[in-house]
């Protein structure tokens, strides 16, 4: 796969209303992950950080880029075990909870049949992903929410959801006792050439006329992440804000796979070799 080159930065606040910060976020390339906790503090925020630690660990040992989904799947499967036995832990230590429970956005760099590069997108819950590109703001994934069912179905409009009292009920979530399968989007890197990672205390804020307005005025990452985040908490901050912001700003010469480094870096790793 080509090298991808990607300018990547995040920013989350606590909010005006909230006591902690459930958030959680990795930037780790090629590596991408937003995640919203639910529960109350010592719950969520354990939820949201064992998610952002599962793929931190698939970012650190790599992964097969052509088997991307097959990568996340695992590894969200991975993060669920560990929040159900945080729970059970919490249960007989005899600790009142709720249940750890965590929505939560992906995004990684995968590779096609032809050697391509491509973002390989996932969503469990009300976490969003945007793409920016050309000035026109998408967005990619699709809500796992009662608000979300009810506009599919026919029975609200999309305004009529931003304000239903309901609007904060997710349908699926990492926690609980059935894993929560992940909705796939794979995207060519020219279709998309800034992403967007928020949890809904920003897309719950401000709409998408205020978020596109930020993407575009600010070049750098770093600046469009933290007026996201800005433009939440001046939009009244009920929830926890946290946005990352990916560009891809460039593709590297071919790295073709060598079996021969590979191999000796295994061995490495086992203590075969010096």
């Amino acid at each position: 796969m080509k090298r991808v080159e990607v300018q990547a930065a995040a920013a989350t606040d606590v909010g005006l209303v909230r006591e902690a910060n459930e958030d959680s976020f990795l930037v780790a390339p090629p590596v991408f992950v937003v995640a919203d906790g639910m529960g109350g503090h010592d719950a969520g925020d354990v939820a949201s950080r064992i998610v952002v630690e599962e793929f931190e660990r698939l970012a650190q040992d790599g992964y097969d880029a052509t088997r991307g989904a097959e990568a996340i799947a695992e590894t969200l499967l991975a993060a669920q075990l560990r929040i159900r036995e945080y729970d059970a832990e919490q249960h007989a230590a005899g600790i009142p909870t709720s249940g750890a429970g965590t929505t939560a956005v992906v995004a990684l760099l995968v590779e096609q049949d032809d050697g391509t590069a491509h973002w390989l997108l996932a969503n469990v819950g009300d976490s969003r992903i945007y793409r920016f590109t050309d000035g026109e703001l998408d967005q990619v994934s699709v809500d796992h929410s009662l608000v979300q069912e009810l506009v599919d179905a026919g029975q609200l409009t999309a305004e009529q959801a931003v304000d239903h009292p309901e609007r904060n009920v997710i349908t699926r979530a990492l926690g609980g006792t059935v894993l929560a399968e992940a909705d796939y989007f794979l995207l060519p890197l020219g279709s998309a050439e800034r992403l967007l990672l928020c949890s809904d205390g920003i897309s719950g804020m401000i709409d998408d006329h205020q978020i596109a307005a930020v993407l575009a005025r600010c070049e750098d990452p770093r600046d469009a992440a933290d007026q996201l985040v800005a433009a939440a908490l001046d939009a009244g901050g009920r929830d926890n804000a946290t946005a990352l912001v990916v560009d891809v700003v460039g593709l590297g010469e071919d790295t073709p796979y060598d079996s021969q480094a590979q191999r000796v870096s295994l061995e490495q790793k086992l203590g075969a070799l010096p």
